[in-house]
C-alpha cells in the first residue's frame, strides 16, 4: 500500500503534554513492575465508562487484583464477552460483576437526544450507530447479566452478579 505524504498523520503531542509529564513523575515511582497478568483476587468487573468510577476503590481492589472492562453503560457486547471467555480462561477470573451506576447518561437520554449532539457537534450522521441506550436501567442489568449466564463460552462455575453503584454514595448494592 502506498501512502501519500497528504495522507500521513502529523504527530502533535502538544494536546497529550499534561499527560505525558504526568506519566514521567509516574514512572520515576513505579512500583507495579513483575505483577502477574492474572486476576489476584479472581474478578472481572465490567463497568461504565464513568469518570465517577473507580472501580478498584470503590471495592477495596488494589492493581492485580482484577480485570476491568469499561464501555459506555456497563453493557455486555460480544466483545464484552469474547474478553470475559479469554478472561476465565488464560487469566484467572472466576467471578464477573456486571456494575451499573445511577445518574448514567446512557440511561437518560433518547436515542435522537444523542444523534443530535453528536451530529451538532460533529457534522457526521451517526444514524446508523448502536449507541445500546438504557430504557430500563434495572432490566438492561438482568438482559446483560444473563447474556453472560447463558454465554457458551464460559466455564460453568463462574460466579456472575449484576451490580448498581451509587455516583452521590460510593455504594454497591445487589440488583441481579
Amino acid at each position: 500500500m502506498l501512502i501519500r505524504e497528504e495522507d500521513t498523520v502529523t504527530d502533535d503531542l502538544t494536546d497529550f503534554a499534561d499527560v505525558l509529564a504526568a506519566n514521567d513523575t509516574y514512572a520515576k515511582n513505579f512500583e507495579l513492575a513483575g505483577l502477574l497478568p492474572r486476576a489476584a483476587r479472581g474478578l472481572a468487573i465490567v463497568t461504565c465508562m464513568d469518570s465517577r468510577i473507580e472501580p478498584l476503590d470503590m471495592l477495596g481492589l488494589s492493581p492485580g487484583d482484577a480485570k476491568i472492562i469499561r464501555n459506555a453503560g456497563a453493557r455486555v457486547t460480544e466483545d464484552v464477552l469474547r474478553t470475559l471467555a479469554l478472561a476465565t480462561h488464560l487469566l484467572g477470573v472466576d467471578r464477573i460483576m456486571v456494575v451499573a451506576h445511577t445518574n448514567c447518561k446512557m440511561a437518560s437520554a433518547s436515542r435522537e437526544e444523542v444523534i443530535d449532539i453528536v451530529e451538532v457537534a460533529s457534522g457526521i450522521d451517526v444514524r446508523s450507530l448502536d449507541f445500546q441506550l438504557i430504557a430500563d436501567q434495572h432490566e438492561t442489568l438482568g438482559i446483560d447479566v444473563q447474556k453472560i449466564r447463558s454465554w457458551p463460552f464460559l466455564p460453568a462455575d463462574v460466579a456472575i452478579g449484576g451490580f448498581i453503584y451509587d455516583v452521590d454514595t460510593g455504594r454497591v448494592t445487589h440488583a441481579v
